[in-house]
C-alpha cells in the first residue's frame, strides 16, 4: 500500500508527501469521490493512502485515510505530536497572561507544549533568563531563540526532532521568520507589527506542514488574537501544572480555588494564581450560559405570571426578611451584652 502525509490543502488539492516508495517525493492529489460521500475530511498532517499515481505526471488520489493519532479543531490538523508555543520577548512585548491563555488551550488539546521565545536579540541577557525561569517554573520546558543571529536556532532543532509540531501564537511573535532561520530559503512572508494595535499582522493564510531539519514537521498555522476557555471551571487547575501538586491537599475534593477554606492552593502563594482566577472567571460564565441554553428553566424564577432570570448568589440583594432577620439577631446580641 503506497501512503503518505498530507502537508497541504489548496482548493481541492492536496501536496502528499510520500513515506516509502520514493520517500520525500511530494504529489498532488485529488480527493476519491467515496470519502466525499462518505463525510471523510482530509485534513493537513493526515497519513493517507493513493491509488491512481501518475508518476511521470506526479499525481494520484487519496483512497483512504489511516487511523489517526490526534486531530485539533484550530488549527485543523491531525496527527500532531506536541505545540510550540512562540512568543516575542519585544515587540509585540511579552505578556505572561496570553502565554498562559496559550498553555491552558493547548493543555485542554491533550497535547504537550514546549514555549519559545524569539527576538532575544532585542532585549537583555538578563531578561531572557528572567523570563525562561519564570515559564520553566511553571512546569514548561522553554528556549530562546533570535532568528536575526541564530541564537539557540540549533538547541530548537533538537527540540524539534522526530516530531509534527503545530506553531502557536499571537499575530507578530515571529512564527514565520522563526520557520524561515529553521530552513534557510524558505523565505515564508513576515508581517510587519501594527502600530495602532502593538501587535502583528497576520501573514499565514492556511494550514501547511514544512520540513526542517531533525527532521522534523511543523505548521504554521493562521494566528490567534482571541482564545476562548470553553471547558467547565473545576478542570482549569488541571492546565496550570504548578497547581496540581497542591490541588491534592485541599480540604474539599471540588475546590474552585477561590474562597474554600482549607485551599492549599491559594494559601500556596503561586505565581500564576491571580491569572488563574481571571481565567476562572471567564469559565464560570461560559458555565452559566451554557447552562442557560442547555436547561432554560434552571435559570429562570417565577414572580406572579412572569419569568424572570434568576441571579447567580454573588449578584442577588439580600432579601428584607433576611435583612429583618439579621438585624433583630444583632439587636439581640447587643442586649445580652449589656
Amino acid at each position: 500500500m503506497l501512503t503518505g502525509t498530507v502537508l497541504a490543502q489548496e482548493a481541492n488539492f492536496y501536496r502528499v508527501r510520500l513515506e516509502r516508495e520514493d520517500p520525500g517525493r511530494i504529489l498532488l492529489c485529488t480527493r476519491r469521490a467515496r470519502l466525499k460521500k462518505t463525510g471523510q475530511t482530509v485534513y493537513t498532517g493526515d497519513t493517507v493512502s493513493l491509488t491512481e499515481v501518475d508518476w511521470q505526471g506526479g499525481r494520484a488520489a487519496i483512497a483512504d485515510i489511516l487511523p489517526r493519532r490526534s486531530l485539533l479543531a484550530r488549527p485543523p490538523i491531525a496527527n500532531c505530536t506536541a505545540v510550540l508555543v512562540v512568543a516575542a520577548l519585544s515587540e509585540p512585548p511579552y505578556d505572561p497572561v496570553l502565554m498562559s491563555r496559550f498553555l491552558v488551550c493547548v493543555a485542554t488539546e491533550g497535547l504537550p507544549a514546549h514555549v519559545c521565545l524569539t527576538k532575544r536579540d532585542e532585549v537583555d541577557e538578563a531578561t531572557v533568563e528572567a523570563t525562561l525561569r519564570q515559564v520553566r517554573g511553571w512546569g514548561y520546558p522553554a528556549t530562546a531563540v533570535s532568528a536575526a543571529s541564530a541564537a539557540g536556532i540549533d538547541e530548537l532543532v533538537s527540540v524539534l526532532a522526530g516530531g509534527v509540531w503545530v506553531l502557536a501564537g499571537a499575530s507578530g511573535a515571529g512564527k514565520s521568520s522563526l520557520i524561515n532561520a529553521l530552513k534557510p530559503g524558505l523565505d515564508l512572508r513576515v508581517g510587519e507589527i501594527s502600530d495602532r494595535l502593538g501587535r502583528g499582522r497576520h501573514t499565514t493564510r492556511h494550514v501547511e506542514l514544512f520540513e526542517l531539519p531533525g527532521p522534523a514537521l511543523v505548521a504554521d498555522a493562521p494566528g490567534f488574537n482571541q482564545l476562548e476557555l470553553t471547558f467547565p471551571p473545576d478542570a482549569l487547575d488541571e492546565y496550570f501544572p504548578e497547581f496540581r501538586p497542591l490541588s491534592a491537599s485541599c480540604q474539599f475534593r471540588d475546590c474552585l480555588h477561590r474562597e474554600e477554606p482549607g485551599c492549599a492552593v491559594r494559601s500556596a502563594d503561586l505565581e500564576r494564581y491571580s491569572i488563574y482566577r481571571t481565567f476562572l472567571e471567564e469559565t464560570l460564565v461560559y458555565d452559566q450560559k451554557r447552562r442557560a441554553r442547555s436547561e432554560p428553566d434552571a435559570v429562570l424564577k417565577s414572580v406572579g405570571r412572569r419569568r424572570i432570570p434568576r441571579l447567580d448568589g454573588q449578584y442577588r440583594q439580600t432579601s428584607r426578611r433576611l435583612s429583618r432577620q439579621q438585624l433583630d439577631q444583632w439587636n439581640g446580641e447587643g442586649a445580652e451584652e449589656d
